[in-house]
């Protein structure tokens, strides 16, 4: 039986006979047959070369990475090979197989000499289980069987989806947190003294948000977005945005735990990965030479340089995004429909938001691509070494595409854009946007509430439905067609290889970064999750449902919309700790900023105890909020407009002034005093919320140990009887 197994399967096109491809395509399997592989070669439309290496290479591998306890106790004896090693080792050979004109595999595929390589998935008890239990929509809820994932797929398959499903269990606390706290909002939507004065506020002219076809308004026309604005910003959520910053510390350490565990039951807690490398390398190549360590400080100024290039341009596309909300609060305030000129700035950013998660999807595939040009640069010394430069570079790449807008609606929107009478301008024509008068974490909410549902909507749904298209397309185009027999003709036999080697090509192809991409997009989801929570408290429930569906969705696109991946060894998640570690401490400063600067959880703070009623007066039988809008709105006079502004006279003629939010005087326009307390007191409330969150992150990283204390007892132990064993050995007379 097991010499119809066959390790891996190339395919290749069928090549004219002489022909330089396929002289190519000869010269590398007779490298392989040197080496000892049995080749089998089955003809279709296509031509498929099952390729099965000797067991010498294999009882290499275990004589080699054979644990000293082991060696000693059995110098001889080979145990069976887990299939997921074969295949590693298979595929590493292939990898690294030269022919006689210094070309590899990879340098074949690119000259279309060989179209596809691919393990099998093989028609075993464990397949068919993960394919029944685990590759199923309707286990959603159901704990997934990571032993048996790591038989078939590998480590590194096995601890994405360990870390997926317990990111996911523990994001279901911060999801049930996060829901309480916007229910709560929702509890005061009608009561918060700030809404009320606004609603209230009927005697309060507005000044225009535009230049042309925009008139005076009344305050009270925001009354419904006061209540949406106050609902979100709230005691509750800077409560909840320190929660959050505890739990990404908690839930990072609580993984380094589990993750613990589990690699010591697999027996990987001291695995070295250089070491494997090193022992592939001299079972594919005896008179291999290690690739030595290098460093060049001229490269690595190139590749920074090239780096803060590509951040430059993906800061300039936020800028464009920003240019074009501006021009579309132009022209949607000269639409001849009273909808848009009304909600001028809410569809502008709605819009923005749309056009921004475009630009995520396009950049996404650019990104890669300048990264791996990156990587090549950089010539790394062997693959993980690649994999985590390029992991690096795609990541800070991919952040910045996806929060510049976000960054510059949390703490420039409104900030930047002057004063009635003195507006910043773009080309001296557009006026910059402005926050809406309730606030400007309200802007903030509506993008990310956008870009998360687009994100987790349409994104989820291309991801299964693009390949599983492809499939189906494939499977018909590579169906073969019944011959008609003559009349007397005896039936071909079929070999039994043909069909499973067909079925197994007709699915999607997969490679090195199939499994990187679902970890790139877990981590930008946690991004979302964790850096902004405190503008919008419903992102971490969106990011529950959302990895629930994903962790099936990819569970099916693994077992029956793709091929087999390779699998590969690991001890941990590799240098994506350390970006959820960098992401953690982002969170800290990002929820603070916002808090701070886009919120008015300060502003009010300081007007509370400060110029409230309750402490002017020592009045405590009203809310010390009363006045508070008042307080925060100043004066303009209209007859200091610029001359191009045409803000239509309309309810201007009852006075000659119009308000606006800003803390300036009705004179000269400089700031007030009250403005420079409030600029006081969001840089001591960042230093101070900063400082704590921080500090409560360390004592939590201290509180919770990395290895449980079970795990250093067990490598204590086996260290114990392994020297003991080994001393029995060197000194049998005296033990």
């Amino acid at each position: 039986q097991d010499e119809e197994k066959w390790d891996f399967i190339l395919v290749s096109d069928i090549h004219e006979a002489g022909s330089e491809k396929e002289i190519k395509r000869k010269k590398f399997l007779d490298e392989l047959s040197k080496k000892g592989f049995t080749i089998k070669k089955i003809e279709d439309k296509k031509l498929f070369y099952g390729v099965r290496a000797p067991k010498q290479i294999f009882q290499k591998y275990q004589g080699l990475l054979r644990k000293p306890d082991n060696r000693l106790q059995n110098p001889n004896v080979h145990q069976d090979i887990p299939a997921t090693t074969r295949i590693r080792i298979v595929n590493f050979i292939l990898q690294n197989t030269t022919t006689p004109d210094l070309e590899k595999l990879h340098d074949l595929m690119k000259k279309k000499v060989f179209e596809a390589t691919f393990p099998l998935h093989e028609k075993e008890e464990v397949r068919e289980f993960l394919k029944e239990k685990w590759a199923r929509w309707r286990g959603i809820f159901c704990q997934q069987p990571i032993e048996k994932i790591r038989c078939y797929f590998g480590e590194k398959v096995a601890l994405y989806f360990a870390w997926l499903g317990w990111y996911t269990c523990l994001l279901g606390i911060a999801a049930a947190v996060g829901t309480v706290v916007f229910v709560a909002g929702i509890t005061v939507f009608s009561s918060s003294q700030v809404s009320k004065e606004i609603c209230e506020a009927s005697n309060t002219i507005m000044c225009p948000l535009c230049d042309q076809k925009c008139s005076f308004w009344l305050l009270s026309d925001t009354c419904t977005y006061a209540k949406v604005t106050h609902m979100i910003d709230n005691e509750g959520t800077v409560l909840f945005a320190m929660f959050m910053a505890i739990w990404a510390t908690v839930f990072l350490e609580l993984w380094k735990r589990q993750r613990a565990t589990v690699v010591t039951n697999w027996d990987l807690y001291r695995w070295d990965e250089e070491e494997e490398e090193l022992a592939m390398e001299l079972i594919n190549n005896l008179q291999h030479e290690p690739q030595q360590y290098q460093h060049s400080y001229f490269r690595s100024t190139i590749i920074l340089l090239l780096v803060l290039l590509m951040i430059a341009v993906l800061i300039g596309i936020a800028h464009a995004l920003v240019i074009y909300r501006v021009i579309a609060v132009a022209l949607f305030t000269q639409s001849n429909f009273a909808f848009l000129r009304e909600q001028a700035n809410t569809m502008a950013v709605m819009t923005g938001a749309v056009l921004h998660y475009i630009t995520i999807v396009v950049m996404t595939k650019v990104n890669r691509r300048v990264a791996l040009y990156l990587c090549d640069l950089e010539k790394p010394r062997t693959f993980s070494q690649r994999e985590n430069n390029f992991t690096v570079k795609i990541f800070t790449f991919q952040f910045f595409t996806n929060f510049s807008s976000l960054i510059y609606i949390a703490f420039f929107l409104g900030r930047i854009n002057g004063h009635p009478g003195n507006y910043v301008r773009i080309a001296g024509k557009w006026r910059l946007e402005e926050c809406h008068p309730s606030g400007c974490i309200t802007d903030l909410f509506i993008q990310m509430a956008i870009i998360m549902l687009l994100k987790q909507t349409i994104s989820n749904v291309m991801e299964y439905l693009v390949p599983w298209i492809a499939y189906k397309l494939r499977k018909k185009q590579q169906r073969p067609k019944k011959r008609r027999m003559i009349l007397g003709e005896e039936e071909e036999a079929e070999d039994p290889c043909k069909r499973q080697w067909l079925s197994n090509y007709q699915l999607n192809e997969v490679n090195i970064f199939s499994l990187f991409d679902e970890f790139l997009e877990m981590v930008i989801q946690y991004s979302f999750t964790t850096i902004f929570v405190a503008a919008f408290p419903l992102a971490p429930l969106l990011a529950f449902f959302n990895n629930l569906f994903e962790i099936r969705l990819d569970a099916i696109k693994m077992m029956r919309l793709c091929r087999r991946m390779v699998p590969r060894k690991a001890n941990d998640i590799g240098i994506w700790l350390y970006v959820l570690e960098a992401i953690g401490i982002l969170a800290v400063i990002g929820n603070g900023l916002v808090i701070a600067i886009t919120s008015d959880f300060i502003p009010m703070q300081v007007y509370k105890y400060t110029y409230s009623p309750c402490m002017t007066e020592n009045n405590t039988g009203v809310d010390c909020l009363t006045g508070y809008i008042n307080h925060s709105l100043s004066t303009f006079r209209i007859q200091d407009f610029e001359p191009y502004t045409n803000g239509e006279p309309g309810l201007a003629l009852t006075g000659l002034c119009c308000r606006y939010r800003d803390y300036r005087n009705a004179d000269d326009y400089s700031y007030t005093v009250q403005f420079w307390h409030i600029f006081a007191a969001r840089l001591a409330f960042l230093i101070l919320f900063e400082h704590v969150a921080l500090c409560v992150k360390l004592i939590a990283a201290w509180y919770v140990p990395d290895v449980p204390q079970f795990v250093k007892n067990q490598l204590l132990d086996r260290k114990h009887s392994n020297l003991h064993e080994e001393l029995r050995w060197v000194m049998p007379q005296k033990v």
